[in-house]
């Protein structure tokens, strides 16, 4: 793992399809909403580009954000939380996130408020089992 500019990075051992399949699966067990998955790859052909597999997944959980809505607005601009799968030209496959001390530091979030999104990479570590 890995962290660059506030974004973490983490190798997946699954296909990016897979990866956040299995993200899917324990987030819903967990009851958090999944609010979009994106496949840019499919969205690029679409255009008539080429990218290699891409997917982003938004979820949440509203009782969660909102607290940090009302404490700092701007932060809707992170929320819903959103997770990249994404695979390298070696073929690797790797899931990018915000950091969450990240977002702390750059919203001011109390750490009471910075449980709220915390989440993030037991949530990812579960899915990667």
């Amino acid at each position: 793992m890995t962290a660059t500019n506030g974004i973490i990075h983490q190798p997946s051992p699954y296909s990016v399809s897979e990866t956040i399949d299995r993200l899917v699966a324990v987030l819903q067990a967990k009851g958090i909403t999944i609010f979009a998955r994106i496949d840019q790859k499919v969205e690029a052909e679409k255009v008539g580009l080429s990218l290699r597999p891409t997917q982003l997944l938004l979820f949440g959980n509203p009782q969660a954000g909102t607290p940090l809505m009302i404490a700092e607005p701007a932060i809707a601009l992170e929320l819903p939380l959103k997770v990249l799968a994404w695979e390298a030209v070696d073929g690797d496959v790797w899931l990018s996130y915000n950091d969450p001390l990240y977002l702390q530091q750059r919203f001011s979030l109390s750490d009471e408020l910075m449980k709220n999104i915390a989440v993030t990479a037991p949530l990812i570590h579960q899915a990667l089992l």
